[in-house]
């Protein structure tokens, strides 16, 4: 998978769509989503190019990863979120349904959240 540098985030990052900041720094970007699955649904990007999570490994420095991943940890605590508690999910390829090729991840909270498959998927 290449990186595409049109997707809906890459133009975010770049100012030609509006979005709801929550966090930015030189390397990081914190938004509210649009169609928000919690009463707390915050998107955590890299300004980096990575296309998913396992390319962010691949390619990131090892600083830039844990940067990041305490940027969410801040951003959490910010939003009044460590205490009652949290839920980090990132997707990576189809079967996954990624719907945006920029690695990020879903802060969600603000609710007790449901299991993490539907129930049919838990049966098994």
């Amino acid at each position: 998978m290449s990186y595409n540098k049109n997707n809906v985030f890459a133009q975010i990052i770049r100012g030609e769509i509006a979005c709801v900041k929550i966090y930015e720094d030189e390397k990081t970007l914190a938004f509210n989503d649009i169609n928000p699955a919690a009463k707390q649904h915050i998107l955590v990007i890299p300004k980096g190019e990575y296309c998913s999570f396992d390319d962010f490994i691949l390619k990131a420095q090892s600083q830039e990863i844990a940067d990041f991943f305490k940027v969410v940890r801040k951003i959490a605590l910010e939003q009044n979120m460590v205490e009652s508690g949290y839920r980090l999910i990132s997707n990576h390829g189809f079967n996954a349904v990624q719907t945006v090729e920029h690695f990020h991840v879903h802060l969600l909270a603000g609710e007790k959240l449901g299991g993490l498959l539907p129930e049919d998927k838990h049966a098994r």
